[in-house]
């Protein structure tokens, strides 16, 4: 079993994929150092490879790893090394996905300036964060987004506070998705 929380690893994937899609060289690098820095606490190292299904997020113990080199013979349990695909949502469909919930932000806008802020903010988590469209979220996705990204990075106003979960409902409505949170 890996040594590297889970909660890392859905980071370490969201940094990639912000590194990777970054237009700005400068950007796409701090985003690269920070994910490197991340699992470098837990004496690991990342590495980006490309195989037939695409590109794939390895990261590995740096004890099996020489140089830029994996030694073989220094793997001594393969469920310590973590592979994660970065194709599919995030990458190629990552344009389809914005596009998918910049659609459920206009249909809530219809609904006013409060829902539309909301959705948008959670429209924002949903591409940044997990490269998928609002219906598709968890339950456990949309609670990080209430109890963290929201308070945190909406810089929500007292109105959009006692609406969110209105506006969560409602977005799952517009897409004809029962809300987890029911």
């Amino acid at each position: 079993m890996t040594d590297l929380p889970e909660d890392v690893i859905d980071e370490v994937e969201r940094l990639t994929r912000l590194a990777r899609d970054a237009v700005d060289e400068d950007e796409s690098t701090a985003y690269r150092e920070k994910r490197d820095e991340m699992v470098a606490e837990y004496d690991y190292v990342t590495r980006e490879r490309e195989d037939d299904d695409g590109a794939v997020l390895v990261c590995y113990p740096d004890d099996w790893v020489e140089g830029d080199t994996v030694r073989p013979e220094r793997i001594d349990d393969v469920d310590r090394g973590v592979e994660r695909p970065l194709s599919g949502p995030g990458e190629g469909d990552y344009e389809a996905v914005a596009e998918h919930n910049d659609e459920i932000v206009a249909a809530a806008a219809r609904e006013g300036p409060v829902h539309e802020a909301n959705v948008r903010a959670l429209a924002d988590f949903a591409d940044n964060h997990y490269a998928k469209p609002i219906p598709d979220l968890t339950r456990d996705e949309l609670e990080e987004f209430l109890d963290e990204y929201f308070v945190r990075n909406a810089w929500p106003t007292d109105r959009q506070r006692e609406r969110v979960d209105d506006s969560i409902r409602l977005a799952f409505e517009k897409s004809e998705t029962a809300c987890p949170l029911e």
